[in-house]
């Protein structure tokens, strides 16, 4: 195919936004190019409401065929947790023939360059926000988010992301220049002069292993690394939130065979019910690379033998929030009791388990008991959620049957400080919508009338439970939450005090064991939502995480510089 997209073109058009995230990523300052507001779509070529709609309308029950090699039969099997029929049949496809044909284009695309491959991915990214409002919807009817958060977190928070990844591969291959001359005195002898050539060189194949509850907020950062440092990327999602990534695949090999690339840098290996194949694809020798988000076991397992592959792993964490002391109780309440709500605390962000002292706590109210801040925080995660409309733009779907499982068990692990409500939503009667659960533990008892409280809350409850766990002061809620952070692992960590010793405990604790920190949050900020440009999401410090969102430990392992030098 012809070139439809020139170099020229495309740094001309993109150059600008690539410069601006380099600036972003060096100020750590807000900045996003990608606007979260749905009324902002509609001109310049992108989809507004009603067409983005119809777009998603339109692919569900067709079948999406990408043109790919090897392409050998035909899945399906999404459902929406909203109750709707998605229907859309994917290419299955002989690995064998697929990876041998992905392999082909690296060479023309590594040659291009670092700002060649910079702004092609910076025109897919384009690309994929023009039908923001289609793949809102494609996130929401695959991860039960509501529609708002699938449109910001699954869209434009998403793209931000996956433009950062980009910003980053780019700093760290410009790093070392093209080309550079060398030369070494030697006395009264003729110097020696040697003219050096500096080329990143891609791994191999990159292979991204999609999650059902964020496929493009956690899917973009890998994609984009991978693709931004040579590399080709074969994309596996997650059977029961194909669509998104799908999608995205589409607009990639798209973008890519316009730009006089190959477009089997990008692929897609949907999966037959059942068929597994994520430990087969991350142990091929052709895969060089692997990105994964998911449970800690199948993480524990790519790491243990995916021996021939750079891994780069986010799994489970027990994210804790410590309650000492606020100066703002009624703010520390409605920013909790929203942490707490979002999306039906089906983040890897979400906090499970509040330390409260069981002699209470200090406040700009008075002395507030352990029970009385247990209650009043059951009664804000109420108010917030007292209002049907309300709770379902909020609370979205269960994502599957095993959160709904883990949050009616829940309820049997202690005293219930706040029950679980079913919640109806008119639109769709289908969804499985639930209000949180709080529940009371001990922290000091184990095994203790058949009660083994630790291990609850030293486990995580992937949904929306949290456990308030009574401990005896903050010194021991300190040192619980650096056993946490240590055996278990943490994507956040909150604190809520006044006292400076207090902050400075909790604070060495995150800085020894590698744990995000967020202090007395009271706003419009929330310790589950971290910006890209500014936020690292997971340090790669502990055991939730093996790698940051984004730093840049997470695409400088992505590419190699070979040397070539001769004598000048």
């Amino acid at each position: 195919m012809a070139a439809e997209l020139t170099a020229h073109d495309l740094i001309a058009k993109h150059r600008p936004t690539l410069d601006q995230a380099l600036e972003a990523i060096r100020t750590r300052a807000y900045w996003s190019p990608h606007p979260e507001h749905p009324k902002a779509y509609g001109a310049d070529g992108s989809l507004d409401a009603a067409a983005g709609k119809a777009a998603f309308d339109a692919v569900l029950g067709s079948r999406l065929d990408l043109g790919q090699p090897g392409t050998d039969g035909w899945v399906a099997g999404e459902t929406s947790p909203y109750g709707i029929e998605v229907g859309v049949e994917y290419p299955h496809v002989d690995i064998d023939q697929l990876l041998p044909a992905m392999k082909a284009g690296q060479r023309a695309w590594r040659d291009a360059g670092a700002e060649i491959r910079a702004v092609v991915c910076l025109e897919i990214l384009k690309r994929i926000s023009d039908r923001t409002h289609e793949f809102a919807h494609a996130v929401m009817h695959t991860s039960g988010q509501a529609f708002m958060m699938a449109f910001q977190a699954g869209g434009p928070h998403a793209q931000d992301r996956g433009l950062e990844a980009v910003a980053y591969a780019y700093v760290e291959q410009v790093r070392t220049p093209d080309t550079a001359e060398w030369t070494k005195p030697q006395g009264k002898r003729d110097p020696i002069a040697l003219t050096k050539r500096f080329t990143p060189v891609p791994r191999g194949i990159a292979l991204v292993i999609g999650c059902n509850t964020f496929p493009t907020w956690n899917g973009y950062p890998g994609l984009f690394a991978s693709l931004a440092t040579g590399n080709a990327v074969l994309v596996k999602p997650h059977p029961r939130a194909v669509l998104p990534l799908a999608l995205t695949v589409a607009v990639a090999r798209e973008t890519l065979a316009e730009a006089g690339f190959d477009p089997n840098l990008v692929a897609l290996a949907a999966e037959r019910p059942g068929e597994g194949i994520a430990r087969t694809l991350a142990t091929r020798p052709e895969i060089r690379i692997v990105d994964y988000t998911g449970s800690t076991a199948f993480g524990d397992w790519l790491e243990a033998n995916a021996r021939q592959a750079q891994v780069y792993t986010e799994k489970a964490g027990v994210n804790t929030v410590l309650v000492e002391s606020t100066d703002d109780y009624k703010g520390m309440l409605s920013n909790l009791a929203f942490s707490l709500s979002l999306y039906s605390g089906q983040m890897c962000t979400t906090p499970q388990n509040l330390l409260i002292p069981r002699d209470g706590i200090r406040t700009d109210e008075g002395p507030k008991t352990h029970d009385e801040v247990v209650a009043d925080l059951a009664r804000a995660v109420d108010g917030l959620l007292g209002d049907d409309a309300r709770a379902n733009g909020l609370l979205g779907a269960l994502v599957n049957p095993d959160v709904q499982a883990r949050l009616e068990a829940a309820a049997g692990l202690g005293e219930v400080a706040l029950a679980s409500r079913e919640v109806s939503n008119p639109e769709f009667p289908g969804a499985v919508v639930r209000t949180p659960v709080i529940v009371k533990l001990d922290g000091a008892r184990k095994y203790w009338d058949g009660a083994d409280d630790e291990a609850a809350f030293m486990t995580e409850c992937f949904g929306p439970v949290s456990f308030a766990v009574a401990v005896d002061s903050a010194a021991d809620a300190v040192e619980l939450l650096r056993r946490t952070i240590r055996e278990k692992g943490a994507m956040t960590v909150g604190a809520y005090t006044t006292d400076e010793e207090v902050e400075r405990t909790v604070q060495e604790v995150c800085f020894e064991e590698a744990a995000q920190l967020s202090l007395n949050l009271t706003g419009g900020v929330y310790v589950n939502q971290t910006a890209a440009f500014s936020d690292f999401h997971g340090s790669g410090g502990n055991p939730a995480a093996n790698a940051a969102l984004t730093d840049g430990a997470f695409v400088a392992n992505r590419f190699r510089v070979v040397e070539v030098r001769r004598e000048a």
